[in-house]
């Protein structure tokens, strides 16, 4: 960890009502929203971002797990794959699928649509090289996507892939809740 946590006990008044806003949402206080105690207005507006993400909207929240979980794997963050693990199965998703997520196994898995694997193949191109995603895969993701979606999908990796980064970067650890888990996407520090 590089930097402390701020406790509920020793937060100011804006801090603590951050805090309230983020447990009403997220059922439980979360170690990267303690990090963002240091800063509460930029916690308010990182909670606010997640919380627009994290349900329906163009996509629907089922697809954008998959592309949270295949952008934070790629960036072995082991805090965001076991709590993004966790709820993708509390909303459905099999563990063969979140298996297949691995690697290039999506790319052959009967789990897996034609639209997912182009989400798919669209996070790792991002993480690759954002600037040089081929026309190829453009073609691909428009004939399963409107654009307002692929708007979607591209925010939902970017900012995720920006989430992995600032919690590992920080030193962000599981929540005791958590660490115990063993993630089925394994990370390789």
């Amino acid at each position: 960890m590089s930097v402390s946590y701020v406790e509920r006990e020793g937060a100011n008044a804006e801090t603590v009502a951050f805090y309230d806003k983020a447990t009403d949402r997220f059922e439980m206080l979360l170690n990267i929203f303690k990090v963002f105690g240091h800063t509460p207005e930029l916690g308010t507006v990182f909670t606010d971002l997640i919380m627009a993400i994290l349900k329906d909207g163009e996509i629907d929240w089922l697809t954008k797990e998959l592309i949270i979980l295949k952008a934070t794997h790629r960036n072995e963050c082991q805090y965001c794959v076991v709590q993004h693990e966790t709820l993708s199965k509390r909303l459905g998703i099999s563990e063969e699928k979140i298996n297949d997520i691995g690697d290039d196994r999506y790319k052959s898995s009967p789990h897996f649509t034609d639209a997912e694997k182009a989400l798919m193949d669209l996070t790792v191109q991002i993480g690759v090289d954002a600037n040089r995603v081929p026309k190829e895969l453009w073609d691909r993701l428009h004939q399963h996507f409107t654009e307002p979606q692929i708007v979607e999908a591209v925010f939902t990796i970017t900012i995720y892939i920006a989430v992995s980064k600032f919690g590992d970067a920080l030193g962000v650890e599981l929540e005791p809740v958590f660490s115990e888990i063993q993630p089925i996407l394994p990370i390789n520090h």
